[in-house]
């Protein structure tokens, strides 16, 4: 028997709203802001996501061993250029789109965290 059910997925970053609404451009779903320093992406398929104020964040670097990713998100996309060209106009950075035959590809949303779009 299972101790608990998963909720959302939180992200930490420097303004929860900004992120949020990266987010919402890319996944669909409602942004609504909670207590101070917390806001919630919910309505999109998939699970929930939330975005939680850190002073003095500081974003993972992808590939580094001193500074890792600790997690990422894997986004399912129909078409990979199409999502590709997206989410740049959106603000994500390439992180690994150099192997433009693999069926996925690494950016950084504009807080940093490393996600994959992936047509698998």
């Amino acid at each position: 028997m299972a101790v608990a059910k998963l909720g959302p997925v939180v992200l930490d970053c420097p303004d929860p709203r900004a992120l949020a609404g990266f987010y919402a451009a890319v996944l669909g779903g409602t942004v609504s802001e909670g207590d101070r320093g917390w806001v919630d992406l919910t309505g999109h398929p998939g699970s929930p996501l939330a975005f939680q104020l850190a002073e003095g964040y500081v974003p993972p670097k992808w590939p580094s061993p001193e500074q890792s990713q600790q997690f990422h998100l894997d986004l399912t996309v129909d078409d990979l250029d199409a999502a590709e060209e997206q989410v740049l106009a959106l603000g994500a950075k390439a992180l690994d789109a150099e192997d433009r035959a693999r069926t996925w590809r690494v950016y950084a949303d504009p807080a940093g965290h490393p996600f994959c779009l992936c047509a698998c």
